[in-house]
């Protein structure tokens, strides 16, 4: 992202072919390379990223993104060029207009999420409220 870009771009979505409900959360082209990378290096076709949010952290919810074969009743499900993001149905609420984005500079490197609902976060940007 440019000086002038204020905004990540991100992938077209679409529902999968299953049909399942989409959720609100945005996957950025750069997060989706990242993902597509990440994907060919275990050599898997049915792993899909899944997102969620659990109890726990510094300030009481903390983030979890990880690659999941499963899936659950009530997922809800966008593909994003390819790679489908999941959502449980009880993390979806916490996550509505969410960006997941990937970042790789001298001063970090891993996935980012910037959340709209997040009314404060911890200093290591892991956990949110």
């Amino acid at each position: 992202m440019s000086e002038l870009d204020t905004q990540p771009q991100t992938s077209t979505a679409t529902e999968t072919a299953a049909d399942a409900p989409a959720h609100e959360v945005l996957l950025t082209d750069l997060a989706a390379g990242k993902v597509k990378s990440l994907l060919a290096q275990e050599g898997r076709e049915d792993l899909r990223l899944r997102v969620g949010v659990q109890p726990g952290g510094c300030s009481g919810l903390i983030y979890q993104l990880y690659f999941d074969e499963r899936s659950l009743d009530g997922d809800l499900v966008r593909d994003f060029d390819g790679v489908e993001v999941v959502i449980d149905r009880m993390s979806a609420p916490y996550l509505v207009g969410a960006t997941i984005d990937f970042s790789d500079t001298i001063e970090k490197q891993g996935f980012t999420i910037d959340n709209p609902n997040a009314g404060s976060s911890c200093a290591c940007g892991d956990s949110f409220s």
